[in-house]
């Protein structure tokens, strides 16, 4: 493929006026056997662009390994869009946002006491250099220099909403030339009103804005008088985030802006094309004061919805696109196959407690460890001691991150939440010589902002009335594998407190559907030991999404871990999602 070039005038693609009409699609977001689909509807819409974050995080989950396999083989993304005729842009951060974990930042870089990310610090530097090293080599074939589909590459994202370190973007720049060459256009995006604190002399700049497109586009004018105008992320949707409502769009009010910015000759990247799921425990979180996790679904409104399907959105904007540039004469795809609705009993059980080789191995020190200082990424920790008081007993903690479920003796006794700022819980203790048992869940990593340094378990102090305990274990739960989990028993009647629950069912044929988890409180759930993420009755959000490629034909196994407890023993797999009710 032709290299881009950036001219005063706008992009030139093999020396002749091009412009970028562009749609977000994460491969890490969706089931790799469904790239493929994924990628002809984004043709099929009249896209000649996909552009793909790099989540760090996933690719390199401990310092000193990289994945380039299964669901994170990027090459392979690459070629299939290539095969597709869509060039691509590459965002690979090292900072992503899109209320992903952590911003993609991996976790054990927060293992090192006082490091600043996002920063000239040398060890961010260092890491960055490694992570770029390991992810751009691989991909040098598929840069637009060398035939590839790679025609421009991100430089950090939305850095004017963090800080305004033009020497930290030179370095990042002079990184990402180093792993590169000189052959790929590098460019920053920023929201209007961080374009002169986010760019860099030498980079293109870009906008991202969902509404008010005159006015986004003057002002990144205003900081850029010559060269491509162009919204990086144009916004469509939103995410959701639990204990809201779910956000949607009206798909005619969305379109008419697109109408604006090309009628403008701007290029644009619609945010998203797709947007896919967080499966797993893979979701973020944001804190402007009060902590709140996004959801498992990152469906965004988008204009393919979460199973891959067409929406009245992405009819809307093929029209607004077919106005301005060449639409394939192809219809518009019809809907996937979906499952029969089937209800499915979870008729064995096992007490999380009891599956020991779900844990990691168990860390004694004077204090709780941190998940970082426990070298894992994702999960819970099970935090243990021994009280030496009975009686009225008091819990206090430094800062609780995220979610910590309190036992004693194995007996639930309360609740602290880092979104309600609790600190203390008061309880009996029936004995000296009890159990202190405290399950803290990783809800998500922040992912915008200075809380990305955000490190997750029990932080601070720790005092039960007012001492600290002289012993702590810290045991890992990391859930990255069910592999640990042998056969459960039947289950004798109803479970209460952390259990794994399991429970299976025949299909003639795979296809797509949606698990409903209604009467349980809050946990994970997987499929064939494919991670669907995370439920939660408070909503807004009450299905799973079920990729077919997870399921097989013939028997399939649903496994359940609920935390609190259930008022039945089934699950419902359904035909259509339900992501909750919408704001008036």
């Amino acid at each position: 493929m032709p290299r881009l070039e950036i001219a005063d005038d706008g992009f030139r693609l093999d020396d002749r006026p091009f412009r970028i009409i562009s749609g977000g699609l994460h491969y890490f977001r969706v089931h790799p056997e469904q790239w493929v689909d994924r990628l002809r509807k984004a043709r099929l819409l009249g896209l000649n662009t996909v552009e793909t974050y790099v989540p760090w995080n996933l690719h390199a989950p401990r310092p000193g390994e990289f994945r380039l396999d299964g669901g994170l083989d990027l090459p392979r993304f690459l070629d299939l869009a290539a095969a597709e005729g869509l060039h691509v842009l590459l965002r690979p951060g090292p900072y992503i946002c899109a209320e992903w974990e952590g911003g993609g930042l991996p976790s054990w870089l927060l293992a090192q006491d006082g490091i600043a990310l996002r920063s000239g610090d040398p060890r961010f530097l260092a890491a960055v250099d490694g992570y770029l090293a390991a992810l751009l080599t691989p991909l040098k074939p598929h840069l637009a220099s060398a035939g590839g589909p790679i025609i421009a590459v991100q430089l950090e994202n939305e850095y004017g909403a963090y800080a305004d370190d033009t020497g930290y973007l030179a370095d990042l720049a002079a990184l990402l030339r180093t792993h590169l060459g000189e052959d790929v256009p590098l460019f920053t995006c920023d929201q209007p009103s961080d374009l002169a604190r986010g760019g860099l002399d030498g980079v293109l700049r870009t906008v991202n804005f969902g509404s008010r497109a005159e006015a986004g586009l003057a002002e990144l004018r205003r900081h850029q008088p010559t060269g491509p105008l162009m919204c990086s992320e144009f916004w469509i949707g939103w995410f959701d985030r639990w204990g809201a409502a779910h956000t949607a769009r009206d798909a005619a009010d969305a379109a008419a802006e697109l109408e604006k910015l090309l009628a403008a000759g701007a290029s644009v990247n619609i945010y998203m094309l797709h947007g896919g799921t967080n499966f797993g425990l893979t979701n973020g979180a944001n804190d402007k004061g009060t902590y709140r996790p996004t959801v498992t679904s990152y469906d965004y409104d988008a204009l393919l919805d979460e199973a891959g399907d067409p929406t009245p959105k992405y009819t809307a904007f093929r029209e607004v696109i077919a106005r301005h540039a060449p639409v394939p004469d192809e219809p518009v795809p019809a809907p996937s196959p979906k499952l029969t609705p089937t209800v499915v009993e979870l008729d064995s059980a096992a007490p999380l407690f009891a599956c020991d080789g779900l844990f990691g191995t168990p860390v004694r020190a004077d204090r709780p460890r941190t998940m970082e200082e426990l070298g894992q990424s994702f999960g819970f920790v099970l935090y243990e001691t021994e009280l030496t008081t009975e009686g009225p007993t008091v819990l206090r903690v430094g800062e609780v991150r995220d979610r910590a479920q309190v036992f004693v003796d194995g007996q639930p006794v309360g609740v602290l939440e880092r979104e309600n700022h609790e600190h203390a819980l008061a309880f009996h203790a029936p004995r000296s010589g009890a159990r202190l048992a405290v399950l803290v869940e990783n809800q998500g990593r922040v992912n915008y902002g200075p809380g990305i340094h955000d490190r997750k378990g029990l932080l601070g102090t720790v005092t039960v009335n007012g001492d600290e305990p002289a012993a702590w274990t810290s045991s890992p739960l990391p859930l990255d594998t069910l592999d640990g989990l042998g056969p459960l028993a039947p289950a004798p009647g109803p479970v209460v407190g952390p259990a794994l629950h399991r429970g299976t069912f025949d299909l003639a044929r795979p296809a797509d559907g949606h698990l409903a988890l209604d009467g349980w409180t809050k946990g994970l759930a997987w499929v064939n030991g494919f991670p669907l993420g995370r439920y939660w009755s408070r909503g807004p959000q009450t299905t799973l999404y079920v990729p077919a490629p997870a399921l097989r034909p013939g028997r399939n196994e649903i496994t359940v871990l609920e935390l609190h407890a259930t008022t039945t023993p089934t699950v419902e797999l359904r035909d259509r999602a339900d992501l909750g009710p919408t704001e008036d």
